[in-house]
């Protein structure tokens, strides 16, 4: 699963990467489909950045990634 999630985060981040911010996959919780992430760059401090977690990356991993439910930033 965590390759999958990697994967899929490879193609959400350049959407992030053109506003000068970026993701990084720290760790998946396979038995509770819960991934953790770390936004840096410019989402690190971005208001909008519960935003993009949720309607963005959390919604394209449980599309993409069979088993993923939530996404969970960490700092």
């Amino acid at each position: 699963m965590r390759e999958k999630v990697q994967e899929a985060l490879d193609k959400v981040r350049p959407m992030l990467q053109r506003d000068g911010g970026d993701v990084e996959l720290v760790d998946v919780d396979e038995e509770m489909g819960i991934v953790q992430v770390r936004l840096t760059g410019a989402c690190k401090g971005c208001a909008m950045s519960q935003m993009t977690l949720r309607m963005g990356i959390e919604r394209f991993l449980v599309q993409e990634v069979p088993g993923v439910r939530g996404v969970e930033a960490v700092p």
